[in-house]
């Protein structure tokens, strides 16, 4: 059905996303030696992660505990959470010749944090839709724990409810306001603020802590008393919003070669770190050429290729079993799950643009 179809900006958005993740991973061993490097590393690490939230939020507006949702919560969130946490640990274990490294399901492992949060925040949209004013109640609480060292690492806990804000933002986004950015007066208006953000960025690459950025723990870990995350949070916020909304000004909202791959993401992004932690384990990066212009295009061009090809259908149907598996034998009534069909977690409205 027409009103079914997937629509092309959002799957734009979600692949252009993924590349970014993939080469702010990629970049991170070119920043040691590299002020321009850093300078982009920077400018994407403040905005990549709260966009992927912030989308993950738009499509979890329908999310209301019925029991084909529920059902598709296990299925796309718990079971590849379970599956590739295990799954990165082996890998650790094998890579690194250290048999004891523990398997821990509430302590997740480099990329795994973001399936925790996915869980966490999909089962407290009920919750978020209720309130008044959500987003800024989900900012004094990740405002408050920033500011909590002790709030619990179990399931990223800190990381979970400091991005949490941007979740809860793409929950109260509608197409309207999607469609309000993607004017070319906001299109001129968003060239000027990316340019002055790399600007900035290259001005504080040679002493700014990219952990700001993580969001991993409180902000007595920056080396900074607690009270500054009263404003340090919200100015963060504030920050990945303007950029995502400047980076969401230029995605292109027509049917492209790579619209189709934006309906894999998920595989890409639970697949490419492998790649990227061998890439650590075994030293890829000790060839000095590659700490040259051509090596860090080599390496932006490799990353976007890898992603790439984890979107194309062949690795989908490869890794669905593990990534999205049916599991009809473990739930009642699939049959009428089935008939349901929920692969973004929203009706598609489309999206329209002056600028095309």
């Amino acid at each position: 059905m027409a009103a079914q179809a997937r629509e092309s900006y959002f799957d734009n958005v979600k692949f252009l996303t993924i590349v970014l993740v993939a080469c702010g991973h990629a970049w991170e061993p070119l920043t040691y030696g590299s002020r321009a490097v850093t300078a982009l590393y920077l400018t994407v690490y403040a905005f990549h992660m709260p966009a992927f939230a912030l989308v993950s939020g738009y499509f979890s507006r329908t999310f209301d505990m019925a029991p084909h949702r529920l059902k598709r919560l296990v299925t796309g969130v718990v079971v590849p959470y379970v599956v590739f946490e295990v799954a990165y640990t082996l890998f650790y274990r094998w890579a690194q010749d250290d048999p004891g490294y523990p398997i821990s399901l509430l302590d997740p492992w480099y990329l795994m944090w973001f399936l925790a949060a996915l869980f966490v925040w999909r089962l407290t949209t009920p919750l978020w839709l209720q309130l008044r004013h959500p987003v800024l109640v989900s900012l004094a609480v990740a405002t408050g724990v920033s500011m909590w060292p002790g709030a619990g690492g179990d399931l990223a806990l800190q990381r979970v409810l400091q991005f949490l804000p941007f979740f809860v933002a793409g929950l109260v986004l509608r197409p309207e306001h999607v469609a309000r950015v993607r004017t070319w007066r906001v299109r001129w208006v968003a060239l000027g603020v990316g340019a002055v953000a790399l600007v900035a960025a290259y001005w504080v690459a040679p002493w700014f802590d990219a952990g700001w950025f993580y969001h991993r723990g409180a902000v007595q870990g920056r080396g900074v008393p607690g009270w500054v995350g009263l404003i340090a949070t919200p100015a963060l916020f504030v920050l990945a919003l303007a950029l995502t909304a400047c980076f969401l000004a230029w995605v292109p909202g027509r049917r492209l070669w790579f619209t189709a791959l934006g309906t894999g993401t998920v595989y890409a992004y639970l697949l490419h770190g492998f790649v990227i932690k061998s890439s650590r384990f075994w030293d890829w990066y000790d060839h000095p050429w590659l700490h040259g212009p051509l090596g860090e295009v080599a390496v932006t061009l490799a990353a976007t290729a890898l992603v790439t090809a984890l979107c194309t259908e062949p690795v989908r149907r490869v890794f669905r079993c593990v990534v999205e598996p049916r599991m009809d034998w473990a739930f009642r009534g699939s049959g009428r799950a089935r008939a349901l069909p929920e692969q973004a977690g929203a009706p598609r409205e489309r999206v329209t643009s002056r600028g095309g």
